[in-house]
């Protein structure tokens, strides 16, 4: 991660050299980023996420999922260098891993295109990952988090599922199944995600914790769908969710001998293993 930021020459301003991509009036960055929308007849939904979408951004990757409306049509209005790619198979997970490949970012973002998340939250993923984090993973439960949009049995059914994660696999994690993430590009070298539906999320935040990467968790709140229906089936995925747990094997006693030789990351802000 040397590329993260790299000193102008003497006398320069960076800002205007092109050398970091102004954030903040405090931030300043030089790794490109990318974001991934998966989207499914989604026109409607896309002008509220796109609004949102700082300007600072290298690419939004779009992956269509065969959708009939005007979801490539309204996105390409909205963003005239949106990358739209293709999707073949089916499900959310293989829609990520398709727009993970399509990407050229060293930073990956992940934002849903329902309108439920605020694309200005995203300065706060990309502030974690270039302070020295590895994966910076959304949360409605962390301080300063919140949620429009869950039922009291979908809450349960999260804290249950958090739960369990926590305790087989060690990690310290507030929420599990939330969609908002970002994350360096070499992590998915360490990951290695072959799954292809809502679980994807889950499976990437126990694969991290197993790869030993160094998580910080941001607090982030969900809105409500804007448009349309939500294809999540409470019960059905969560059972697909919990398979995938179950399939996962722990490794507690390596991360325990990690943690005791390398020193863990203090931003403090909810850094989870």
């Amino acid at each position: 991660m040397s590329s993260v930021l790299r000193p102008p020459a003497s006398g320069q301003d960076p800002l205007l050299t092109g050398t970091y991509r102004p954030i903040s009036s405090h931030l300043a960055i030089a790794p490109p980023v990318s974001v991934v929308i998966p989207a499914m007849n989604e026109a409607e939904n896309l002008p509220y996420v796109f609004k949102t979408l700082p300007d600072w951004i290298h690419e939004v990757v779009l992956v269509d999922g065969n959708s009939t409306d005007d979801t490539v049509e309204v996105a390409r209005e909205l963003w005239p260098k949106v990358n739209v790619v293709e999707q073949r198979g089916k499900g959310k997970g293989d829609a990520l891993i398709t727009g993970f490949e399509a990407c050229t970012g060293d930073i990956i973002v992940m934002v849903d295109a329902d309108g439920s998340a605020d694309g200005n939250e995203i300065v706060s993923y990309v502030s974690a990952l270039v302070s020295g984090a590895d994966f910076a993973k959304g949360s409605r439960f962390a301080n300063g988090g919140g949620t429009d949009d869950m039922t009291f049995i979908r809450k349960l059914g999260n804290w249950a599922l958090c739960t369990i994660v926590n305790r087989k696999f060690g990690a310290r994690y507030t929420d599990l199944c939330y969609g908002y993430n970002a994350f360096w590009r070499h992590c998915l070298d360490k990951i290695d995600l072959d799954c292809t539906g809502f679980e994807v999320e889950t499976l990437m935040n126990i694969r991290v914790v197993k790869a030993g990467l160094k998580v910080q968790e941001i607090p982030s709140h969900e809105y409500l769908r804007i448009h349309g229906a939500s294809n999540l089936r409470a019960v059905r995925d969560g059972f697909r969710v919990l398979r995938v747990i179950l399939g996962e094997r722990s490794n507690r006693r390596a991360l325990r001998r990690r943690a005791h030789q390398s020193p863990m990351l203090d931003t403090g802000r909810g850094e989870v293993s």
